[in-house]
């Protein structure tokens, strides 16, 4: 561990519950590198993952955006390709993306395709399931409507799925924001997760929150304060 982070941990008090806005400021505070630090929340839920009906997946657009620019790859056909262009996709089309793809090109950050391409897309599951790129319906990124979800993309859609443990990481912007836009983005994924609560999930649903920057160390925050936003 090193000195800055060393300092950075003996500012937080681990023993307390930091309310939302708090803990924003101190992140920013404690943002310490020469990049512009990605600034996390991270949720432990009352769920278990290896159970199909608990497992908690979706996707949120955040009010402030994520603040970085975010290549989209739309696989469409006819009009529909025509519709994602128009929307702002940085690449679209079908056979040609799967071929170039299949040759190691991976120059997208999030993935997009129509339902009546699926079967082109599946085959490319191998590269694209272990990146966190392969389209789902459930985070909206399989539909006909491509140019409403090439517009919730860029305009900073933040995606969430449970992982193991039933963590759930988020992130919700840059350190170089606004501690008000940083604590809106942080509201609407909050509510979002709540939302998103499996009906079969028993017992208390929100166990712990905390936040962070990329570097930075996790920040504990009051869970009763936050789960009404």
């Amino acid at each position: 561990m090193n000195k800055k982070h060393t300092s950075a941990n003996e500012k937080i008090d681990k023993t307390k519950q930091y309310d939302l806005k708090e803990a924003v400021d101190l992140v920013k505070q404690l943002a310490h590198t020469k990049f512009d630090e990605t600034v996390d929340l991270a949720f432990n839920l009352g769920v278990d993952p290896k159970k199909t009906d608990q497992m908690v997946r979706g996707s949120v657009v955040l009010p402030h955006g994520l603040g970085k620019k975010i290549r989209v790859l739309v696989f469409a056909k006819g009009e529909k390709a025509i519709e994602a262009k128009n929307a702002g996709a940085d690449f679209v089309g079908a056979e040609d993306l799967v071929e170039k793809i299949n040759g190691g090109w991976l120059e997208f950050d999030k993935v997009v395709a129509t339902p009546d391409i699926m079967g082109l897309v599946g085959k490319l599951g191998k590269i694209l399931g272990p990146r966190g790129l392969m389209p789902n319906p459930k985070s909206g990124s399989v539909t006909f409507d491509v140019g409403k979800a090439v517009k919730d993309i860029t305009a900073g859609k933040a995606d969430y799925k449970t992982e193991k443990a039933g963590i759930v990481h988020v992130s919700i912007g840059k350190a170089s924001f606004d501690s008000d836009k940083l604590v809106d983005n942080a509201k609407a994924v909050i509510r979002a997760i709540e939302r998103a609560k499996p009906s079969s999930s028993k017992g208390k649903y929100l166990k712990k929150i905390s936040l962070s920057s990329t570097m930075g160390v996790g920040i504990p925050i009051n869970v009763a304060g936050v789960a009404t936003v």
